[in-house]
């Protein structure tokens, strides 16, 4: 089996995981927050709150109160209301798939991640795990183990020097380590889902997202002529279970009888209607051709808007193949039909058009540009490239 599956055969093998076990998705007794217990453990905390400083006068944070009430508002539903505030999020404009959870109460949440999701159940689901990783103190394990680990590293170390005898320590203790890591990553996986089973939404949500990523590293590393990663095994030195291990026993472990609840995907696609430019904007920056032309089709779906349409046009006009400019001017039209009133879709339709040898037109189109926006910081530009003879 190699790594790279599709959408759809993923979907198919996760139509015949076991049947649900929800007894296994009990929510605990919410204990409250955790304080510190000795000096590691409050140095330890020291570190989170600068980190925390760090995001809170970040360049990078989102501060736009209704999109931070927003994803809140997601993430007490899901956990409840007496967990919930005791978390401090911090939106940070990070254009990959990440949100962390660090013991002090904060949660970053990256912009790439609110690109991705296609529902409120879905953000759900990632938030639920992340808090999880909080409840059940799992920063504070991983630092005890570490130590530990470190100690015991420390002693093979000097007993290989005495000896001069070689030793399986210490693979077997930093095996331990990542397998530490792989373990506590499935328990938040199976809390998170426990959340948002007892909310209101529909925990299919988390298995979905997974088989989504799926398809986005394999498109990825098709584009870029890579062999994708395999997904029917964990790497030995691997911190997370493996996207496929995931998706397979959390819609186990979801079960099809609650899969009518809601998804609230019309609630999600209007809050995040108002960043949808400028995340698209940033994805189409990271120069990923095939994992930014898969974002682009699963955020589409069956409906391609002006600002996918536009997103699209950007990312074939920037890889720059000769097929690619004419499939570049196209999709600027299209979005242009859409919405005509957006500057940069004249823009790009113009250079694309010029760098395809079709001058007069696109001429035409980056005049309309200047039109519509002659204050723009790269007016003298187009407009010295228009006043250029050929």
């Amino acid at each position: 089996m190699n790594g790279r599956l599709s959408v759809t055969a993923v979907s198919l093998l996760l139509a015949v995981a076991a049947p649900a076990q929800t007894e296994n998705l009990a929510v605990p007794p919410y204990q409250g927050v955790y304080e510190p217990q000795g000096v590691d453990e409050r140095g330890l905390w020291m570190e989170a709150d600068e980190t925390e400083r760090s995001a809170r006068d970040s360049g990078l944070l989102i501060r736009d109160q209704t999109l931070n009430d927003y994803v809140r508002s997601v993430l007490c539903r899901t956990v409840g209301d007496d967990r919930c505030r005791n978390v401090r999020i911090y939106i940070l404009r990070i254009p990959s798939f990440n949100a962390t959870m660090f013991p002090n109460g904060m949660m970053t949440v990256w912009s790439g991640l609110l690109l991705r999701c296609r529902t409120e159940a879905e953000l759900a689901s990632v938030l639920g795990h992340e808090f999880a990783h909080f409840e059940r103190r799992h920063t504070v394990n991983r630092f005890r183990r570490t130590r530990t680990a470190t100690d015991i590293l420390a002693w093979s170390a000097l007993i290989g020097a005495v000896t001069a005898q070689p030793s399986n320590t210490d693979l077997l203790v930093i095996g331990g380590l990542f397998r530490f890591n792989r373990d506590q990553e499935r328990e938040a996986d199976v809390l998170g889902l426990a959340y948002l089973t007892r909310s209101t939404y529909r925990p299919q949500g988390a298995s979905e997202i997974w088989v989504r990523m799926m398809g986005e590293v394999d498109a990825s590393a098709l584009g870029r002529a890579q062999r994708s990663r395999r997904y029917d095994r964990a790497p030995f030195f691997a911190t997370h279970p493996t996207e496929l291990e995931r998706a397979t026993y959390l819609r186990s472990l979801a079960g099809p009888d609650i899969a009518g609840r809601a998804d609230n995907a019309e609630a999600y696609a209007a809050a995040m209607r108002p960043w949808t430019r400028i995340f698209l904007e940033d994805q189409v920056r990271l120069n990923d051709f095939g994992g930014t032309e898969f974002v682009l089709a699963q955020s589409a779906g069956n409906r391609w808007t002006a600002d996918l349409l536009f997103a699209r046009g950007e990312l074939y006009r920037m890889r720059g193949n000769p097929r690619d400019l004419v499939n570049a001017a196209d999709f600027y039209r299209q979005s242009i039909t859409q919405d005509d009133g957006r500057p940069e879709a004249f823009r790009g339709l113009g250079l694309a058009l010029m760098r395809a040898r079709s001058t007069e037109e696109g001429k035409a189109a980056l005049r309309r540009y200047l039109e519509l926006k002659p204050d723009a910081p790269d007016a003298p530009m187009i407009r010295a490239l228009v006043d250029q003879a050929f």
